[in-house]
């Protein structure tokens, strides 16, 4: 039906909410005219009231429709509600008012029940565009705070957000506290902790405790606004069965009135033509793809899944092949502390306290590795003096009057540290493990070990995309070998490169593609974008506030949970699935009714109902996808986040 089909095309919800409840009141209102016309007949027993409101019924249900055919041909098209439109108009001219007035009727109400349906599901996509609020509270250069609204907000300005508020836009917290339900963007269920220095995104929701925010994005370059833009961006594109339906339409009605006219011609009997209209509308084609395309990015959105193109969507599901990044992707990309070895007769508190204490002023990675598993030990960590920090070595300074070094045991030794304490096979480095030396006075204390853990969730995911069909695991890393092998044999991966360069990963890929692979590329975003197009499909991995990473691949994950693989192939399958039942239902129902309807076995007001049956059964069959992947759970704001237990284990020789 041509306005269902102008809707999808990218018309505005609000819009299309206020032409939908204009046509409800005037199908209502129409309907009423038509009940009154049988209704008169009975009571008055007079044909001429009867004829009055039905031939007012008639014209005021059959206008949309006329209106619509008659628009479509001023634009040299070929509207698919001509067909109806003959129809309601035949029917007018033999007299059949009442037949005319009900087939309107019941078109118009299968008309609103597809729209309404539609919306439902658009909506639950345009619902993000409400996440965020119409005003904001600025402070500005006297600490004053006061509401203005979003539009008016500026980089580098201040605002406060307090508990129970959605964020009016990105930024970076300078201070405060909080749990951050960040659902909507990155589909996480569970609130998020942030403190001073962290990002937040627009249209999240702060749970507890109040946060001054500088404002680093507005308006449509918000993590919030290129969600929104890049999902309707999916919505205007076609899979490859809807450019070829797009292809042939035009050929549809003149083959279905040269149809109708033959049998008209035989059997010179105007009631088989009508039906024959009436039922070769091809509602149920024409909604098959869209509506199933629109629940389908639904759910991906819901769960935080951005598909730039509904094409990769549909073709995630031939995927045979994964290439996969390790940092940030299989793992968490945040060293931790996993090993302690103290020489003899050091503690290992003591050890980790003059680490902490000396790194404490240090910003690089390993540092606040060391120092964030020290508070959790709540050591006492004393302020160093004559700190210095040797990039790439180390760290140097003195703490109660001892000097002390932090860093790799060859910059330890070039300083004239004394090793002889850590000799013997129980103190070796272990495989897969970056080391930190600890010196006092020359003396080596001993070493801390810190790895980059792998995702809790990622062994499992790897393991269910092997049973979705995807058998080649390769995962690609410039780090050393010794940690890639870990990672990789934890993950379960077929194959594994490492210590490589960034262009170095399209071998990889080329080579399955040459062996007949269909590719997904998982990466970040920001370092692999040779590779990720080379992929048959690119994923970017926790894109969420990463310009970059949204913009680098065909499918960003708002978050780093790599569960969303998975679920995306099985969307893919789902998605296709109902659209071949949805076309394989409506082309059965069309060709059969055409065949009944031409052989007088149909009446035009039954063709009427039926139509309106097959349209409303596609689309209900299209909207079960909108709750596909509900087993991932809903965010519930009484849910807090569990803090993550962090075990410091002695070093096993």
């Amino acid at each position: 039906m041509s306005t269902t089909h102008n809707y999808f095309e990218g018309s505005s919800i609000q819009a299309e909410t206020g032409r939908a409840s204009f046509l409800l009141i005037g199908t209502m209102m129409g309907g009423v005219l038509a009940l009154n016309s049988y209704l008169a007949g009975w009571i008055f027993g007079d044909e001429f009231y009867s004829t009055m409101f039905a031939m007012a019924a008639s014209l005021v249900l059959g206008a949309p429709i006329m209106l619509e055919a008659l628009g479509a041909a001023l634009k040299g098209k070929t509207s698919l509600d001509v067909l109806v439109a003959i129809a309601v108009v035949a029917a007018f001219s033999l007299g059949s008012y009442q037949e005319a007035a009900v087939v309107s009727f019941l078109f118009l109400i299968s008309s609103l029940i597809e729209k309404r349906t539609a919306l439902g599901a658009r909506a639950s996509i345009e619902s993000l565009i409400r996440l965020t609020p119409k005003t904001a509270y600025l402070i500005d250069a006297n600490g004053v705070e006061k509401s203005i609204s979003v539009k008016e907000l500026k980089l580098g300005d201040l605002i406060r957000v307090r508990p129970g508020d959605n964020i009016p836009a990105d930024g970076e917290i300078e201070s405060g506290e909080s749990s951050i339900s960040q659902a909507n963007i990155t589909g996480e269920s569970l609130p998020v902790d942030k403190r001073p220095g962290d990002e937040v995104f627009s249209g999240t929701i702060n749970l507890s405790g109040s946060l001054d925010i500088r404002v680093t994005r507005v308006g449509a370059d918000t993590t919030l606004g290129q969600v929104q833009k890049l999902i309707l961006q999916a919505e205007d594109t076609k899979i490859p069965i809807m450019r070829l339906i797009d292809k042939y339409a035009h050929w549809y009605v003149p083959t279905i009135l040269m149809l109708a006219g033959i049998v008209l011609v035989f059997t010179r009997d105007m009631s088989r033509a009508i039906p024959m209209l009436i039922v070769a509308c091809p509602c149920a084609l024409i909604l098959a793809t869209p509506t199933a395309m629109v629940a389908g990015l639904a759910a991906a959105a819901r769960l935080g899944i951005l598909v730039k193109s509904v094409i990769d969507l549909e073709a995630a599901r031939n995927m045979t092949a994964i290439v996969l990044d390790k940092t940030g992707t299989l793992t968490t990309g945040e060293l931790t502390v996993t090993r302690l070895k103290p020489a003899s007769g050091v503690d290992p508190a003591e050890l980790l306290a003059l680490a902490a204490g000396l790194e404490h002023r240090s910003k690089h990675p390993v540092a606040k590795a060391v120092v964030e598993v020290a508070r959790k030990a709540k050591l006492e960590l004393a302020e160093p003096a004559d700190f210095e920090e040797v990039t790439g070595l180390g760290v140097r300074g003195k703490l109660n009057s001892d000097t002390v070094l932090v860093g790799r045991r060859k910059w330890l030794e070039s300083q004239g540290s004394d090793f002889s304490s850590m000799s013997g096979e129980e103190y070796a480095e272990p495989e897969g493990v970056s080391v930190l030396y600890v010196t006092r006075n020359g003396r080596c204390l001993g070493w801390i070990g810190l790895e980059d853990r792998t995702r809790p969730e990622a062994k499992t995911a790897l393991d269910d995309l092997r049973a979705l069909g995807v058998k080649r695991i390769a995962m690609v890393t410039g780090d050393r070998w010794s940690v890639a092998k870990r990672v990789a044999a934890e993950m379960g991966c077929t194959e594994v490169q490492a210590e490589v360069l960034p262009q170095e990963k399209l071998s990889l890929v080329d080579d399955l593609k040459q062996k007949g692979h269909k590719v997904i590329v998982v990466g970040d975003g920001v370092n692999d974008a040779p590779a990720l197009a080379a992929g048959d499909l690119s994923v970017a991995m926790g894109a969420a506030g990463s310009d970059v990473a949204i913009h680098s691949a065909s499918i960003a994950l708002m978050s780093s949970d790599l569960s969303r693989l998975p679920f995306m192939i099985k969307l893919s399958r789902a998605l296709t699935k109902v659209i071949w039942q949805n076309l394989g239902f409506g082309m059965l129902f069309i060709v059969i009714l055409l065949i009944l309807a031409g052989m007088g076995y149909i009446h035009p007001i039954v063709a009427a109902i039926l139509h309106l049956c097959s349209s409303a059964i596609v689309v209900f069959n299209s909207a079960r996808l909108v709750r596909f992947g509900e087993e991932f759970g809903t965010f519930s704001p009484a849910v807090k986040k569990p803090v993550r237990q962090i075990e410091v284990k002695p070093a096993v020789a």
